[in-house]
């Protein structure tokens, strides 16, 4: 079974929309003051933008971790 775990931070864009960056294979350690520094560094230096703008409010930050089981695979 192979695992797969991706950081998904999830932002607000100054039209309102959903903006979400996922990066994949975070840290085991990482700590949440540095994942809510850098998603207020992403929003304070305007890395990103969304659909509707600038990118101006932190949303969601989660980690995800996803399974799988191959019953084929040539």
């Amino acid at each position: 079974m192979a695992v797969r775990k991706v950081l998904r931070m999830t932002f607000a864009d100054a039209g309102g929309n959903r903006f979400i960056i996922t990066i994949p294979d975070p840290r085991d350690d990482l700590t949440q003051d540095e994942i809510l520094s850098a998603m207020d560094t992403i929003i304070q230096k305007n890395i990103f933008q969304g659909r509707g703008g600038d990118l101006i409010s932190k949303l969601d930050a989660r980690i995800v971790e996803t399974s799988s089981t191959d019953y084929y695979n040539p």
